[in-house]
Formats: C-alpha cells, sequence, structure tokens
C-alpha cells in the first residue's frame, strides 16, 4: 500500500481547499477519513501580500540597555530578519520544496495528521519515521532527506537506506489543532505507531531531536513490538538525584566524572537563567495572541531560546547575519531556512496551538528516558548539554550506540545535514537484519 499511495500523481486528482485556504486535499473516494489522502501547499498570494504588510506596520519597541542577548532578542537581529522577510524572502521557493515531496494526511485518533513520506529505491530499506521539535518544522528535515533515502549518492551503501516517513506534531505545520486536551508526547507516540502500521510498515525505527527526541524516548518506553530501536540527538539521561541537585542550586556533586562534572555545569547554568518561553508555553500557552497577530512577534519568539543556551540562539543569530555570532557558525542553516520554518508557523497560524504541546508535556524532557528498546544516541558539541556515556547508558539499558561529534548543535539535521545523516545510518547499523 505505502508504494502505491506514493506514487499517486497529484494533478490527476480532484483536490478541495481545507478551511485553511493553504492546502489542497485530496477527498477520500470512500468517505474514510483514514484514508491516506495526497495534501498539496498553495498559499494565496493575498496571504503573503499580508504578511509583508504587517512586518511593515510593527511598531518597534526602543533597543535593549545591554550588548547582548541577556535581555532577549536583540533589536538589531530581529530588525535583520524583517527588512530581509518583508523585502527580498520569496515564500513560493519553499512552497515548491514542500510540493516536490509526496505528502499526505491521514486521521488518527481523531486528528488529521500530516506526513511527508519518500521511499528508497533501494531494496530492504529501513523504515523511519523522523519527528521534528520546537521551534521547528518539516522543515527541519529537508536536507536529511536524499542522504538518508539515496546513501549511494553520498558515497554510503545501499544496505544503509531509509524509507522516510516525517509528521507534523499535533498542532504544527499541516497537522491539525487538537481541540481537547491530552495531544502530548505519549498520545503522539503511540499515533506514530499506528500512521507507520498504516503505511504498511510493519517493523520501523524512531528518531528524533529536541520534541521529537522526547516523542521517540516515549516510543521508546512504550515499546511497541513494531519498533525495531529509537536514535535520538537530544537525549534524556538525568538521573533523579542529579535533578534534584540542579533544583536546589546546589554544586556539582563528589565523585563525577570530567564529562559529568561538565554537564552538570552546563545544565546548572541553564536552570539559573531565564527560560521564559518553556515556562510561558507550559503553563500559560493561550495567552500568547501576539502570536498569531504579529509576524514579528512570532519571529522573536521562536529565535528566543532564553540565554541560557548559548546554542541553538547562537547558531539561528548566525543565520540571520549570514556570519559566526558568539564564535558559533550556522553550519549549512540559512537565514531563508529560518524564515521558511517561521513562516509556515504564521501561514498556518500555529504558533499557540504549537505552544500546547509543552503544556501537554508533563515530564521533565531530559530525566533519564528509562528505555530498554535497543536505542542510538548522538552528541552534537554545541547541544543544550553533552550527555555523559555513563549517563547514557544508565538512561538507556540497551544502548547500541554512543558518538560524540566534533562540530552540530541542537538544529543538527539543518545545521549539519550530511553528517547528521551518517551518525543516523551508523547509529541503527546494528539494527538491520
Amino acid at each position: 500500500m505505502a508504494a502505491s499511495v506514493a506514487a499517486g500523481t497529484l494533478s490527476q486528482l480532484a483536490f478541495a481547499e481545507t478551511s485553511q485556504s493553504i492546502t489542497e486535499v485530496a477527498p477520500s473516494t470512500s468517505g474514510d477519513t483514514t484514508a491516506i489522502r495526497p495534501l498539496r501547499v498553495h498559499v494565496p498570494q493575498s496571504q503573503l501580500i499580508d504578511l509583508k504588510r504587517r512586518i511593515n506596520a510593527t511598531r518597534w519597541p526602543e533597543r535593549e540597555t545591554v550588548t547582548d542577548s541577556s535581555q532577549g532578542v536583540p533589536l538589531a537581529m530581529i530588525q535583520e530578519l524583517a527588512h530581509h522577510w518583508a523585502t527580498d524572502y520569496d515564500w513560493r521557493k519553499c512552497e515548491a520544496k514542500l510540493n516536490a515531496l509526496p505528502q499526505f494526511v491521514t486521521e488518527i485518533d481523531g486528528l488529521d495528521i500530516h506526513f511527508i513520506h519518500v521511499r528508497s529505491k533501494h531494496e530492504n530499506a529501513m523504515p523511519l519515521i523522523v519527528t521534528h521539535g520546537w521551534p521547528g518544522s518539516i522543515i527541519e528535515q529537508f536536507k536529511i532527506i536524499d542522504p538518508l533515502t539515496n546513501p549511494t549518492a553520498y558515497g554510503a551503501s545501499a544496505s544503509d537506506a531509509f524509507h522516510l516517513v516525517i509528521p507534523s506534531l499535533p498542532g504544527y505545520g499541516f497537522s491539525g489543532k487538537p481541540t481537547t486536551t491530552g495531544w502530548g508526547p505519549e498520545r503522539t507516540a503511540r499515533a506514530w505507531v499506528v500512521l507507520m502500521k498504516r503505511l504498511g510498515y510493519a517493523r520501523f525505527a524512531a528518531q528524533g531531536g529536541d520534541l521529537g527526541g522526547v516523542v521517540a524516548n516515549v516510543m521508546g518506553k512504550q515499546a511497541p513490538p513494531e519498533l525495531l530501536g529509537i536514535h535520538v540527538n537530544f537525549p534524556a539521561t538525568l538521573a533523579p538525584d542529579i535533578a534534584r541537585a540542579i533544583a536546589a542550586g546546589d554544586p556539582s556533586p563528589a565523585g563525577l566524572s570530567d564529562d559529568e562534572k561538565h554537564a552538570y555545569e552546563q545544565l546548572a547554568s541553564a536552570a539559573k537563567k531565564r527560560r521564559a518561553y518553556a515556562l510561558e508555553m507550559g503553563t500559560r500557552p493561550q495567552t500568547l495572541y501576539g502570536l498569531a497577530d504579529s509576524p514579528v512577534a512570532l519571529a522573536s519568539w521562536l529565535l528566543d531560546h532564553g540565554d541560557g543556551y548559548v546554542q541553538p540562539a547562537a547558531a539561528l543569530t548566525s543565520a540571520v547575519f549570514g556570519r559566526a555570532v558568539e564564535g558559533e557558525s550556522a553550519g549549512e542553516l540559512t537565514r531563508d531556512d529560518v524564515l521558511d520554518d517561521i513562516t509556515l508557523y504564521w501561514l498556518t497560524n500555529t504558533g499557540v496551538s504549537a505552544a500546547r504541546f509543552y503544556w501537554e508535556s508533563h515530564f521533565n524532557f531530559i530525566a533519564a528516558a528509562d528505555v530498554s528498546v535497543p536505542a542510538a544516541v548522538s552528541v552534537f558539541p554545541r547541544e543544550n548539554y553533552q550527555a555523559p556515556r555513563s549517563w547514557t547508558e544508565r538512561a538507556y539499558h540497551n544502548l547500541i550506540y554512543y558518538n560524540r561529534l566534533d562540530k552540530g548543535g541542537h538544529f543538527a539535521a539543518w545545521e549539519q545535514p550530511r553528517l547528521f545523516a551518517e551518525d543516523v545510518r551508523a547509529g541503527l547499523r546494528p539494527l538491520r537484519g
């Protein structure tokens, strides 16, 4: 079924516009909402004109009273981004990239789930579901699709190929917006199993970073029989005693190794500093009406990760300015990549609905995962913290791969797509029969 669905020709289908008027979804011929229905993106020009009008109408505050980002997104940065957004940025390029990919929607547990589905040409490719995070989207994964589905074009073996399924989280992108509570990581993890089985995949692996890593970890903990294993680049390794010490503001406990002490100090430093975005979304997401009304408010919110985390903020800042900031290169992440992602949030009006995913999450994202299925972990040097191998082994009881890389950060698939793809291949290789 998966192959025949992916082979559907969109131009030959009769499409019906959704209520958002920015996507066209083929109606189910049988009336079955759980059917796999092709989706195409088409944003009316009037919405793009309105976006630029709103950007140009922004009422700016005075600049910050500091010379760093400790008070939030600097005025010069957001004005630079806004100017490019309103004058030179072209959404249609991103729209064309989206429509060049096989996109679909299907209803799971009463909610429409949007996903990209790219099958490899290589036999025996491993099915892999890859989940994005916040403030990301499926756009984060654009650059890893070909390296993972077509590895021979990148110097890798055909035996390392994947069939990729890349869904939009509930409330994100072109997925439906939940109208009732309950769509957190646990329900999403179960929905991903339904999705993969519906596509005809009896066995598959899961991958994720940021919130996607949270979902992958939950899938690993739920351990459905169809799940071969997981790969995460945002591992959850924090033991309860370490978490308590950080929360209490204690110095690093005695007896930690150098790697453990470094990770502890990273996390303790972050805990002392403002992470207002996560606190607000986790407690009062509905208050964020400005994200639906002002493009600049949305952009600044998505760019702000608090001054506790040098990366990812520095990588995003570097991408906006087109040069290394705070010594941090953006890698392959560009200003237009960032604007593609922000514009997707704007056009789908998902700033608030995406924020609710934090409200629906009721655990510490980096608390020890307690996962027994086979797990692979990639540790990037500019991630929020570098998970020590010792902590990782205690959190992932069947650790089949652990690697510390020499470049890349929180948005690894965006920043270092080829390096990221290489490590996903290596990490999941032990699962291939």
